[in-house]
């Protein structure tokens, strides 16, 4: 978990200086609308996907109203014309480092297009389904400002499969299932998230140079940058003096 303790760190500092908040709001909005359609309600007590994506979008500070209305859109069946599919992509990056992408998109062809030609340009190559998929898993990661005792025996008697302590607080690991039942075990016990969602977790990580965390970063910028890209996941094991800048 070390290495996703330190990527987490990284993506809150970028995120901080992150100035294209249009951006990061249309991805969350068609996360919820594709959560919507594909699971047939709009009501996320009964729909998973949409409950994560409404979180996810909370977490990112996308005001409630615009929340709200992508969910009524989606529910009436406006913008009928946009079928977003989920879609995965593999590669590889400097140092010998997996990248797994998840997207959604309504064109399949240019997206792949699009991914292709950020590997293409910044050093790192596309692959083939299923290469580096294995290196990770999907799990419920909880991130509580409050690293006290207290609050690690909260996160443990209520599910809590892994625990890392930083400097930014307490990082929770969860089965993807149990992801809100510890959240909602620790807002109960007066603990308050900073941020609660689904991510991609490397089995193992793999060291990297500056230099190459440098041109890392860039690919995952990149692919970051691409409309119908949603999250990035890498198993670097970032060094502490990695320039973001």
């Amino acid at each position: 978990m070390a290495g996703h303790n330190k990527w987490s760190q990284i993506k809150r500092k970028k995120g901080a200086n992150d100035k294209k908040r249009s951006a990061i709001i249309s991805k969350h909005l068609r996360a919820i609308t594709a959560a919507v359609r594909s699971g047939g309600s709009d009501d996320p007590s009964g729909n998973l996907a949409l409950k994560n994506a409404i979180a996810a979008a909370k977490s990112d500070t996308v005001p409630v109203d615009n929340i709200n209305n992508a969910i009524k859109r989606a529910a009436g069946g406006a913008d009928s014309g946009q079928d977003f599919k989920e879609v995965t992509y593999e590669g590889y990056g400097p140092g010998g480092t997996a990248i797994f992408i998840e997207a959604l998109t309504d064109n399949v062809n240019r997206t792949v297009a699009d991914v292709r030609a950020v590997f293409n340009k910044r050093g790192g190559s596309l692959g083939n389904s299923g290469s580096v998929a294995w290196q990770f898993e999907k799990k419920g990661v909880i991130l509580l400002p409050d690293a006290s005792e207290a609050a690690q025996e909260a996160a443990i008697e209520y599910g809590a499969e892994d625990l890392q302590v930083s400097e930014d607080g307490l990082e929770i690991t969860t089965d993807p299932t149990e992801l809100y039942a510890v959240q909602d075990g620790l807002a109960s016990a007066g603990f308050t998230t900073e941020n609660a969602s689904l991510s991609r977790i490397p089995s193992n990580t793999v060291a990297v140079s500056s230099e190459d965390a440098g041109k890392l970063l860039r690919i995952v910028d990149a692919l970051e940058e691409l409309d119908d890209v949603q999250n990035v996941f890498t198993n670097a094991e970032w060094p502490d003096d990695l320039d973001l800048g």
